[in-house]
């Protein structure tokens, strides 16, 4: 285990180094002068250049990027150039409001999806099965904005139980905060079971067709038991690694879904700082979102022995 962990951890370098040449490369690529947008409209060129100097930006590329990985070794991500706070505190206050709405929503969507797919599995081809396909689908093909829009209609300007806009953190008030996450987890929990459900089904169906489940029927045991005992853990592993996919997309930013309900997360940052031409915390977000990836693969890896006796990580 520590020695396949060891070599993961030693092919995550390589990846994350291309990653920042990647990161580095593409902020350079955007439109617009940071300095000239700090500055406004009417700065003077010998206080542009004075800032320009002041921020590095008056270097050559390559030496900027060396400057910067130096400082990444060293877990200096640099400071904001809109308002110079340190980046990585900064993207880890954002990213604990985006991990705490997607941890959650992928969770309830799996405990929900899963057993829904493989009833629906069980159930192949029977108006049961219709119902789950038909209702995943839709829920597949409703933009997540819309889905939110809809649901701050109803819950919070008709029905006026949940709070439209804003944001309180838990450390303020723990259920004034859960009032505000709800509707944006039951958005991001309808969106992932349409998905989570299709792969758990397709999964199941594959299972079901196996010779050891017939076996199973036919000494008689109980068709919960042969669900439950034979062809969950079996099929869980593909919708597992599916769960792994999309925590990492998610984690790494949900930005429309911050957008719509004001949530102040990893997403909104990261959108706010391209407009802004802040190119240390667009590096920074870019890369710990790459970081994040990484890691909830390695982990997802690290537990398929757990679904499947199969699979070792020696």
């Amino acid at each position: 285990m520590l020695g396949y962990l060891a070599r993961r951890l030693a092919m995550t370098i390589p990846t994350l180094l291309l990653v920042a040449v990647g990161v580095f490369a593409l902020v350079r690529l955007i439109p617009g002068d940071p300095v000239q947008v700090m500055l406004g409209d009417a700065a003077d060129p010998a206080q542009a250049a004075q800032l320009r100097a002041q921020l590095g930006l008056d270097q050559p590329i390559p030496v900027q990027f060396m400057h910067w990985i130096a400082k990444l070794a060293t877990g200096d991500f640099g400071h904001s150039i809109t308002n110079n706070l340190e980046v990585l505190p900064l993207i880890l206050d954002r990213f604990q409001v985006s991990a705490v709405i997607v941890l959650v929503a992928v969770a309830a969507a799996a405990c929900i999806a899963v057993p829904a797919g493989l009833v629906a599995a069980w159930k192949q081809n029977s108006l049961l099965d219709l119902s789950v396909v038909g209702g995943a689908t839709l829920l597949l093909s409703i933009p997540s904005f819309w889905l939110g829009l809809l649901l701050l209609l109803l819950f919070g300007l008709k029905l006026k139980w949940l709070p439209v806009i804003g944001y309180v953190p838990f450390a303020e008030n723990f259920w004034q905060a859960a009032t505000f996450i709800v509707l944006p987890i039951a958005t991001l929990t309808m969106v992932e079971i349409g998905v989570l459900t299709r792969m758990a089904r397709a999964a199941s169906i594959e299972v079901l067709r196996l010779e050891y489940v017939t076996h199973a029927r036919a000494k008689g045991v109980p068709e919960w038991r042969v669900l439950a005992r034979h062809v969950l853990p079996n099929a869980f592993a593909p919708t597992w690694t599916l769960i792994g996919l999309v925590l990492g997309h998610l984690l790494g930013g949900i930005a429309v879904i911050e957008t719509v309900f004001t949530l102040p997360g990893l997403g909104r940052l990261l959108v706010d700082s391209i407009f802004a031409r802040d190119y240390p915390v667009v590096q920074g977000c870019l890369l710990f979102t790459a970081v994040i990836y990484v890691v909830v693969n390695l982990i997802v890896d690290l537990c398929y022995p757990l679904f499947d006796p199969r699979v070792t990580v020696a």
